[in-house]
């Protein structure tokens, strides 16, 4: 069976397409089979979203590792239309229709490609925020984290959804190992929402 961080052309297309409301917009997107979450915007991403709505970033791009059909960086990108928002993925068919989502809700800030972690982003961010492919293993999900450092301005923050079950505590572990320190910002129905900043000196 195709996983939805791997790329599969002969997968069968099952389109739907709904809105919904993220940030303080509504929102149409439509998705396809072979992507995370066919169906709806999940919890830890409506989590993630609202989190760092309610945070004060520092100037600067934001990047949305790990991207899907983009409800996490569509919706920040409607939300701070003065913000350039990257958004990147490995798997093609999620990225085609993040760029056609984009399209649909007339969000022009954005930049959407196809990356491996951290492979094929340039540049410095305000902000890395991801609901990481947990079923693509602990250690690509390790490398979103740590990798993270070395692309973020001073000052800049990283936002993490995982749940307790997959890997939360340990991945906070990572993080403050990374980054000298990371906390939990958020708890709810099982999903932790980590965070932790870039030395700003």
């Amino acid at each position: 069976m195709t996983q939805y961080f791997e790329n599969d052309p002969a997968l069968a297309h099952d389109e739907q397409t709904f809105q919904f409301d993220l940030a303080g917009h509504q929102l149409t997107f439509t998705t396809d089979n072979g992507v995370f979450s066919k169906h709806t915007v999940d919890f830890g991403s409506r989590t993630l979203i609202d989190t760092v709505m309610a945070q004060t970033l520092i100037a600067g791009p934001v990047l949305d590792v790990g991207c899907g059909w983009g409800p996490i960086g569509l919706s920040l990108a409607k939300a701070m239309p003065t913000r350039h928002v990257v958004m990147s993925d490995v798997n093609e068919r999620a990225l085609a229709l993040a760029k056609r989502n984009a399209t649909a809700n007339q969000v022009e800030n954005v930049e959407i490609l196809e990356s491996s972690v951290y492979d094929a982003i340039e540049g410095s961010f305000a902000a890395i925020v991801t609901n990481p492919p947990v079923r693509a293993g602990k250690a690509v999900v390790s490398a979103i984290l740590s990798g993270s450092l070395a692309h973020l301005l001073p000052g800049g923050e990283l936002f993490v959804v995982l749940q307790k079950k997959q890997g939360a505590p340990s991945a906070l572990k990572l993080m403050k190992a990374t980054f000298g320190d990371a906390v939990v910002l958020q708890k709810a129905h099982g999903y932790y929402i980590l965070h932790a900043q870039k030395a700003s000196v």
